[in-house]
């Protein structure tokens, strides 16, 4: 029995406050896709570790193939981990965002690059390699050749139209009493994601679809609750469905949302939706099932900046799907880069103004990361952005104040917003 580990390389970052924390579900579909042929896999998240306990286990693990997932901010602990096992198992296969769109970064550490959807991929590696055989009959590959050096990418694979046909993540194999322990201790509940969806139909040019595409795939109402019914056995409480728009289809969202109350299930969930997806209706099935919040990528405060961005929303719509949210007792949430490539001291200012005039729950201020592949690597690789570090974190800390005394109606601070505003305004007009 061949057996495969599959590594997710995520150590927390040194100043990251963030308290959420969810499993690799990508490497757990991997591995019931290989439980499903035979294999024996194991996934070793590095969450919870420090760097050298997760590399003495993956040392020890006797593994035949090792899996690596790797994105951005992952990359060199990804290649770090390659270098470490390159004598110690038969097989490195990368795989995820980063190695889907830069597959030359892992040919001098990796054997195979796998590109795009995983699950049929890894199985026929599995095969190839007992069997002997050359990989290049596989899809959704690129790797060099071991004896000509040349590099060969395989066709492309095509995406799996049925969803439902895929196995759930293989759960037993995550750390869940580590994730639940965590959660209970920051927020007082335990959650994990759910994915029912894959790719977007939307091309917004800062966002990266590298491994399910520009496509729109939906799994059914009932093959998703049949997941979350297991998940929260696992003694989860609370779902967030990690979709890029959970909100897209509303008779399919409506139908979970009656689905969940027929069923019987009592639990607390939360998703990310675009403006133009929510009303008053949506919001008010949503909060009946047992949503509590909904989470809003609006990005700019700026009509041509959004145009510029290609979001495809307007700041109406952003305001009346916030709206229509609170008034059916949702908590809601929002996203905003700030300093884009082509923003000017007018739209910076303009978008803090707007987004800390929404009535949000929570707001996140960030500016852009340009990931590789999208057309804001290339604004950013031709100088359109013109903003310098200092400039953008006073601008985040700039809204995160601003937002704070806007949710402090009630507090003598709340008296100090104006000025505040016009001196942060001065300030950031003037910083170079």
């Amino acid at each position: 029995m061949t057996r495969v580990l599959l590594i997710y390389p995520y150590f927390k970052p040194r100043y990251d406050r963030s308290s959420f924390r969810f499993p690799p579900l990508g490497l757990g579909y991997l591995a019931s896709s290989l439980e499903s042929c035979g294999c024996r896999a194991q996934i070793l998240d590095c969450t919870f570790l420090n760097r050298e306990d997760a590399w003495q286990r993956a040392s020890e693990s006797k593994a035949d193939i090792v899996g690596i997932y790797s994105m951005v901010s992952m990359q060199e602990d990804s290649l770090t981990f390659a270098r470490l096992m390159r004598d110690r198992c038969d097989l490195l296969v990368a795989g995820g965002p980063l190695p889907s769109c830069s597959p030359e970064t892992f040919h001098g550490d990796f054997d195979l690059v796998v590109i795009g959807e995983g699950e049929e991929t890894i199985q026929e590696i599995v095969r190839a390699h007992e069997a002997g055989l050359d990989f290049g009959s596989i899809k959704g590959l690129q790797y060099r050749h071991p004896q000509q050096g040349i590099i060969i990418r395989t066709p492309k694979r095509d995406l799996q139209p049925h969803l439902d046909q895929i196995p759930f993540p293989a759960r037993h194999l995550f750390p869940n009493q580590k994730y639940i322990d965590h959660w209970k201790r920051k927020l007082g509940y335990s959650a994990t994601s759910v994915l029912t969806t894959r790719g977007c139909p939307f091309s917004c040019e800062f966002c990266s679809n590298a491994v399910f595409g520009a496509t729109y795939r939906e799994r059914s109402s009932d093959n998703v609750l049949d997941e979350v019914e297991e998940t929260l056995a696992l003694g989860y409480q609370r779902i967030h469905f990690a979709d890029d728009v959970f909100t897209l289809n509303k008779k399919r969202l409506i139908q979970i949302c009656e689905a969940i109350q027929v069923r019987g299930l009592d639990f607390k969930w939360e998703c990310l939706a675009r403006v133009d997806s929510i009303d008053a209706t949506t919001s008010k099935a949503m909060k009946k099932s047992g949503c509590d919040r909904i989470l809003f990528g609006i990005e700019s405060g700026d009509e041509s900046i959004l145009k510029l961005m290609n979001k495809r929303i307007s700041l109406d719509q952003a305001r009346r799907a916030i709206e229509a949210a609170r008034a059916a007792g949702l908590k809601t949430g929002a996203f905003f880069i700030l300093c884009y490539p082509g923003d000017t001291d007018d739209t910076v200012l303009k978008t803090i103004r707007f987004a800390t005039s929404l009535p949000l729950d929570y707001l996140s201020f960030t500016v852009p990361h340009p990931l590789p592949g999208t057309m804001l690597s290339q604004r950013i690789k031709s100088n359109e952005g013109d903003f310098s570090r200092a400039k953008m974190r006073l601008a985040i800390l700039k809204g995160q104040i601003q937002f704070c005394i806007e949710k402090r109606s009630d507090s003598p601070l709340y008296f100090a917003k104006r000025p505040f505003e016009i001196l942060t305004d001065g300030l950031f007009r003037i910083i170079k």
